[in-house]
């Protein structure tokens, strides 16, 4: 068997999606929001934040944790959050996750979701104390059904993160 050999050209491509693919998926899924969907209630799941969360949960290694930083600006500037607001929630989510993983030997898929779930309603529950401190008027009861959604969605968001990392990696 002979392996293939990469030319340099080749090899910086696949460097170059080996570091930006993640990052630019949890982007364009912030970006989810500026499609044309009309509801009277939020209902779309926010998908930069579990795009961010499986990453996070499927390649620990992958990100340090201040990604939140960066990544959380983005979301912020594209769903018009107060800034900042998902810069602070999603720094505190993925400190959380690491002092999950210094906890814990080992996790599964079931502890994965668990983990997600709880940082997925915390990090809406506090996107709406943020913006009902600038000006709204909203209550948790609103949010309910994109907790339930988001938070049953995951496992799908980590599937598709798992095929983009296989190529990715390829």
């Amino acid at each position: 068997m002979s392996a293939r050999i990469r030319s340099d050209g080749e090899e910086r491509i696949a460097r170059l999606r080996g570091t930006t693919l993640p990052a630019i998926t949890t982007m364009l899924g912030s970006a989810t929001v500026i499609l044309p969907i009309i509801a009277s209630t939020p209902l779309l799941p926010p998908f930069g934040l579990l795009m961010l969360l499986a990453w996070r949960l499927l390649r620990p290694e992958l990100w340090p944790v201040w990604i939140g930083l960066p990544l959380g600006l983005i979301d912020d500037l594209f769903s018009g959050q107060p800034i900042g607001s998902a810069m602070l929630l999603w720094t505190l989510a993925l400190l959380g996750i690491d002092l999950a993983d210094r906890r814990m030997v080992w996790r599964d898929y079931w502890q994965d979701w668990l983990i997600a779930a709880a940082a997925i309603i915390l990090c809406l529950i506090g996107g709406l104390v943020t913006a009902n401190a600038t000006g709204g008027n909203g209550t948790v009861q609103q949010i309910v059904p994109q907790m339930v959604l988001s938070v049953l969605i995951f496992p799908a968001v980590v599937r598709l993160c798992a095929l983009l990392d296989r190529w990715r990696l390829s």
